[in-house]
């Protein structure tokens, strides 16, 4: 049960983190969003970290619910 919770935190992470994106994101132009490289890895970044919080919240919060 743990790792669907895991899983569930995940795509709910990575889901925070692409509306976080957009709202970054908003004023770039699509020439910008294909051409500057830096951007994959600053911002790609924090999609990614958001995806493993979230994932780390649900285990925690499992945890917290169904102590051992």
């Amino acid at each position: 049960m743990i790792y669907i919770m895991g899983i569930i935190g995940f795509l709910g992470g990575f889901a925070v983190g692409q509306m976080v994106l957009f709202f970054l994101l908003r004023h770039k132009t699509r020439e910008e969003l294909l051409s500057d490289k830096s951007l994959k890895w600053k911002y790609g970044t924090i999609n990614w970290a958001f995806a493993i919080l979230g994932a780390w919240f649900m285990v925690e919060s499992y945890h917290i619910a169904f102590p051992h």
